[in-house]
């Protein structure tokens, strides 16, 4: 059995500044100790970076990441963060192609591909973000999206690189909406996911990729979701801004291990 370690993220979007990014994590710091046996990642707005880190200088189990990235190493993008730019910042993962960034700024997926060959060019940690919206999977697409996004997000990186990426599933018809993806639902598009990165990099090493859930996750679903088969981790949005909502996440599952 491979075991992967549970993974939680939280993606705190256009919220929580540098004042209350040093807030949230006195408070988090005091209700989350420090566990071996899981990966927390918070991906703060990038104007509250520097003061995350800083707060978080004595917890080191506290990992850092940005919500996103352009691909040119630097240059006249005004208003963009690089791979270097955020590896400077202190950051280890960084989230590609979120829902947001594909539907309400465009992202295409061969943009979301550039990305991510940026983000692992830099030795960070991709977190590819796939799923299909809800017309989508009304038509029965489903599937096809997440393939479609999945392979082309990849396209750019080697065997090795995807071997060290992250995907991330999150329905769009979940996102902020209080509905989450039933756990069989869920399970059901990470085997899919799992198939997909088992013929791009074999199947020893897709069994080590982690591939976490996004979508309306709360206190009171994640047990559930993280006993669904193939569920390795939670991608976590609104649930994330509150300390003791998201200390009560990242607690769940202690031991459990995956699948």
């Amino acid at each position: 059995m491979i075991v992967r370690a549970p993974f939680f993220g939280g993606n705190w979007k256009m919220n929580h500044g540098p004042t209350e990014a040093r807030r949230f994590v006195e408070s988090f710091a005091e209700l989350h100790r420090t566990a071996e046996d899981r990966t927390v990642v918070f991906f703060p707005p990038a104007l509250s970076l520097a003061e995350f880190r800083e707060a978080a200088s004595g917890r080191p189990d506290l990992l850092l990441g940005v919500q996103d990235i352009y691909w040119e190493k630097q240059g006249a993008f005004t208003g963009a963060v690089s791979a270097p730019l955020a590896k400077d910042a202190g950051a280890q993962f960084v989230l590609a192609g979120h829902s947001e960034r594909r539907h309400v700024f465009g992202d295409s997926d061969e943009d979301v591909a550039r990305k991510v060959g940026a983000i692992a060019g830099e030795g960070l940690v991709p977190v590819l973000c796939v799923g299909e919206l809800l017309d989508e999977r009304e038509r029965g697409e489903a599937d096809a999206v997440v393939r479609r996004q999945m392979e082309i997000g990849l396209s750019e990186l080697d065997r090795e690189a995807i071997a060290s990426a992250i995907v991330a599933y999150e329905p769009v018809w979940a996102i902020g909406t209080g509905r989450t993806a039933r756990s069989e639902d869920a399970s059901a598009v990470h085997r899919l996911a799992r198939e997909i990165l088992s013929g791009l990099v074999g199947n020893a090493a897709a069994r080590s990729i982690p591939i976490i859930y996004g979508g309306s996750v709360k206190p009171n679903n994640i047990e559930d979701l993280l006993s669904a088969e193939e569920v390795d981790g939670v991608l976590v949005g609104g649930a994330s801004l509150d300390p003791e909502a998201f200390a009560q996440i990242c607690g769940a599952g202690s031991g459990s291990g995956q699948h």
